[in-house]
């Protein structure tokens, strides 16, 4: 491709706006730290240049001298261009250093006066190059930065690989950015890798993902695109850093987005850029590339039953310039990158492309491109067509592509007539719910507002409402103005008032926070349903009112998931994530069965990926790595809990959610600072999009990343505000947060252990009435830490050794590996050798790394160190003596504030700095110290 300069060139960026090349940009970086070359390389647009700049930028500070050129195409034939824009204002400084013969040559090849040439002057030329870069090292690090080396002319091309070839141990290094082919497989940087220094790095730029393009947009100001859009901008540009920002221009400035079905607007830059090479090919060649274009996936044979008898010829030549790709063991043709097709279609006038698409319409053999290709090529209302795109929707819906599916119902309403059954509105709200159930929240937020602008009927403009309130997801309060509409629009109908009242319910629950409100509007809404004899929303509402049940500890829970069980059954409504099938998953795992709860939500993620719905695809990939992470399958639940997170992000639903689990299966089996930032990350998101629901869950899992960090008074801090809202909430059942040991024994650490008694004893209660016997076990360890803490210390070993029994027997493999730990620990009190195999080889069966790295420095360095507590407790200041000498009389964290006027929070923060410096974990590591000073 030949690469226009007509394109606006962006300010010198800083590294940490490199979107998408932070792991590129680091090794990069460290290449050249270390002394080493860096050679960039990719197709056009990629970001070569950007990432060329921003390293230059950063490590050009580092060295003395900084040496730059960048070619262009159109200076490539002159010679000597590029040596003059790198040495022109450098060499004055060193010339004198440089013999006669290599001076004169390279003033004359520099200046252009003379008649150097390389024939002529070639061994002078070359040795002056080399001299002169010697001489600026011996004076400071050189650093030549050289973009575009496609461009150089030859002469300087072959005179700076000359050099480069020859500098090893001289501080001389290359930073040069290349352009190379769109496949991975080119290797065309080799000949350049060749003119290079021999320990330079090849860092090739690869496409960037989908969220990279969408950062990418925001950073250049093209926000608020929906995310359908930038998922078609990602396809179209292939990840092309400079396609991709030239189609946000392009659809920033179009006063309308392009119609459904139909590529997105390619601007004039971009057709330039692509389609230079068109103009080669004969007119009729042109018409089949555009038959091509439009087609969903050619091939020769979908060509020839399209009238394109010279199919075969024309697609070589096409292939010969580089335009298609064709698949050596398969039948299709490819694009040699999407942007060709979408500029060629977007080239087309609209009558070309109507007769494309006319010549598909009976060529294609799958029925939906036979019906979007006859919608494309009519125009106005036409029922037929309609009714044939209603038709090819039904079968994209059942084919799991509900995204697909949207697209052919906007069609449809398109050419529906005002006056027919269904009407255009009832089409376009079917593809507003279709393009919900495929993750694309504001495609169908906008499809309902465009519905609303202009409806009457009360059925539409309530079913409007609802995909408006769907839309916002866990931020309902932004649509709070929104229910008093939609129930004045149901007026007393109870099939509409079914919709409002189990949205109302969902507000209730994560707005309000209020646990029986919800309660009750999920069975008005159900009783509503079964008056109005709608089922499949009976059962959406029954099946809600079990999870709230479930999460009170409501003893009618059983029985309502019982009646969103019976038959008959709705099969949308039993894969849905906030179906029957999803709350007795949820039942299941609060109730310690988790090889069924894994049985249940393995065949839910199986229907739910058939079918294209990718929010409850979302929710139940966050299930199954629950439900891994509960039995101690810490490697299989962090890349579930990873691959949802990545879902979330790319379509913007559960993104709080999702970062609330992977923060958890990071402090499990990942790595803990990046649990911490996940939790808070979903704290702050719970807490934007006012979900109170969440932000206890979010909290919990802040604090148990703390605990696993080391931070027991953050850990307090976090899961007493849990505590509170919980309570608040009316949440009773403690299996759905298992926070309550965690809180227990940070309380322990930083001691506090009659608080944690407390937490304990009301935890046990509500957990030995609803029968949560890992609840109890977890508590039973907990416990034991204050028994450990008191001097108990056979009774302490005794429950832990039964706690960790009871895990085991039920499955929970991390919280068993736990409770050897602490039983290794409380077992150093003993005289002899303490062993911690058997917590190693239970975090390693579990592949909890974070916790095996306790374990590994509890084994080199011991839990505490009794023989030196006297010396390391002179390493503290006298405020931190003071504390851990009252440590060590028993005194509690409220007893030592009260004894030296300070606040408990000024306690708790000197306690971490003496564990700190004392190489220790709580105040039980204190009370050993202080035993063993006694005993020596």
């Amino acid at each position: 491709m030949t690469v226009r300069r007509d394109f606006q060139e962006p300010a010198r960026p800083r590294p940490d706006l490199v979107i998408g090349r932070e792991d590129l940009f680091a090794g990069a970086r460290e290449q050249l730290t270390g002394g080493g070359s860096v050679l960039v390389h990719g197709p056009a647009g990629i970001g070569k240049s950007t990432v060329l700049r921003a390293l230059a930028a950063e490590y050009g500070e580092a060295v003395r001298t900084v040496l730059r050129c960048s070619a262009t195409e159109s200076e490539s034939h002159l010679p000597f261009l590029a040596l003059a824009d790198l040495l022109g204002l450098v060499v004055d400084e060193v010339a004198d250093r440089l013999p006669a013969p290599q001076r004169t040559a390279l003033e004359s090849a520099l200046t252009g006066r003379g008649e150097s040439t390389l024939q002529r002057d070639g061994l002078a030329l070359r040795l002056a190059v080399l001299s002169t870069l010697r001489a600026l090292a011996a004076r400071g690090p050189v650093l030549i930065v050289a973009d575009d080396l496609q461009w150089l002319d030859p002469a300087s091309a072959e005179l700076l690989g000359f050099a480069a070839r020859r500098l090893g141990g001289t501080p001389v290094q290359m930073l040069c950015a290349v352009r190379t082919d769109t496949e991975p497989q080119g290797q065309e940087h080799d000949r350049y890798l060749s003119a290079s220094p021999p320990d330079t790095l090849a860092v090739r730029m690869n496409p960037l993902s989908r969220g990279q393009v969408a950062a990418l947009l925001d950073h250049r100001v093209y926000t608020g695109l929906p995310r359908s859009t930038v998922r078609d901008i990602h396809r179209t540009s292939g990840g092309n850093p400079l396609f991709a920002l030239e189609l946000g221009r392009a659809l920033a400035e179009s006063p309308t987005p392009p119609s459904p079905g139909e590529p997105l607007p390619v601007p004039t830059s971009l057709r330039a850029l692509v389609l230079n090479r068109l103009e080669a090919l004969p007119v009729e060649a042109r018409r089949t590339l555009l038959v091509a274009s439009a087609g969903a996936r050619p091939t020769l044979a979908l060509l020839h039953a399209a009238g394109r008898e010279n199919a075969e010829a024309e697609t070589a030549q096409a292939a010969a310039l580089g335009l298609l790709v064709t698949e050596r063991d398969a039948p299709g043709l490819r694009f040699a990158h999407p942007l060709i097709s979408a500029a060629l279609y977007a080239q087309a006038s609209a009558q070309e492309r109507r007769a494309a698409h006319a010549a598909l319409s009976t060529a294609a053999s799958d029925p939906i491109e036979r019906a979007r290709h006859l919608a494309l090529a009519s125009t106005g209302t036409d029922p037929r067509v309609a009714a044939g795109l209603g038709e090819a929707a039904a079968v994209a819906r059942d084919r799991g592509a509900p995204s697909v599916a949207a697209g052919l119902g906007l069609l449809a309403a398109r050419h529906t007539p005002a006056d027919t059954v269904p009407g255009p509105d009832e089409r376009r709200l079917q593809a507003a719910e279709d393009a919900l159930t495929a993750g694309e929240t504001d495609f169908a937020r906008d499809i309902a507002h465009e519905v609303l602008a202009h409806a009457t009927e009360p059925a539409d403009r309530v079913r409007a409402w609802m995909v408006v309130i769907d839309a916002a997801g866990h931020a309902m309060a932004e649509v709070d103005a929104v229910f008093p509409q939609a129930l004045t629009d149901a007026g007393d109908d109870p099939g509409l008032l079914t919709l409002v009242h189990y949205q109302l319910a969902w507000r209730a629950l994560l707005v309000e926070g209020d646990f029986e409100r919800a309660r009750e509007d999920s069975a008005l809404a159900a009783d509503l349903a079964a008056r109005a004899d709608d089922r499949r929303n009976e059962l959406l509402a029954l099946a809600f009112q079990a999870q709230i049940e479930t999460l009170m500890g409501h003893p009618d829970a059983p029985a309502t998931i019982k009646r969103a069980l019976k038959e008959p059954q709705d099969p949308r409504v039993a894969c849905d994530h906030n179906g029957a099938g999803a709350a007795r998953f949820r039942w299941l795992i609060m109730s310690d069965q988790l090889a069924e709860a894994r049985k249940t939500i393995s065949a839910l993620l199986r229907e739910v990926r058939r079918r294209g719905m990718v929010e409850a695809e979302v929710h139940f990939l966050r299930g199954l790595a629950e439900t891994e992470l509960r039995a101690g399958h810490c490697g299989r639940a962090l890349d579930l809990a990873r691959e949802s997170l990545r879902l979330a992000r790319d379509t913007g639903i559960g993104e709080a959610a999702s970062a609330m689990l992977t923060s958890l299966a990071e402090a499990a089996g990942g790595e803990v600072d990046r649990a911490l930032t996940l939790a808070r990350e979903a704290v702050a998101r719970a807490e934007e999009d006012g979900d109170v629901v969440y932000l206890s869950r979010a909290l919990a899992a802040l604090g148990h990343a703390q605990l696993v960090a080391g931070d027991a008074a953050g850990t307090v801090g976090s899961l007493r505000r849990v505590r509170e809202l919980e309570e608040g909430l009316g949440v009773t059942d403690p299996a759905r947060g298992r926070w309550q040991g965690d809180l227990a024994e940070a309380l322990v650490r930083i001691g506090e252990p009659g608080e944690a008694q407390d937490v304990i004893d009301a935890t046990r209660t509500r957990a030995l009435r609803l029968g949560r016997e890992s609840v109890l076990a977890v508590l039973d360890r907990a416990e034991a830490l204050i028994r450990a803490a008191r001097g108990e210390t056979e009774a302490a070993e005794r429950q832990l050794t039964s706690a960790q029994d009871r895990l085991a027997k039920l499955g929970y493999g991390l919280e068993e590996a736990r409770a050897a730990y602490a039983l290794a620990d409380l077992r150093t009190q003993r005289p002899g050798p303490t062993s911690y195999d058997e917590a190693s080889r239970l975090f390693r069966r579990c592949r909890a790394m974070p916790w095996l790295r306790q374990v590994e420095t509890a084994t080199v360095t011991g839990p505490a160190q009794p023989p030196l507590a006297a010396a390391a407790l002179d390493t503290l200041a006298a405020t931190e003596r003071q504390v851990a000498a009252l440590v060590m009389e028993g005194a509690t964290n409220r007893e030592i504030a009260a004894r030296l006027f300070i606040s408990v929070k000024t306690v708790e923060a000197t306690l971490t700095r003496v564990y700190r410096k004392l190489g220790i974990r709580s105040r039980v590591d204190i009370v050993r110290l202080a035993a063993g000073h006694r005993s020596g």
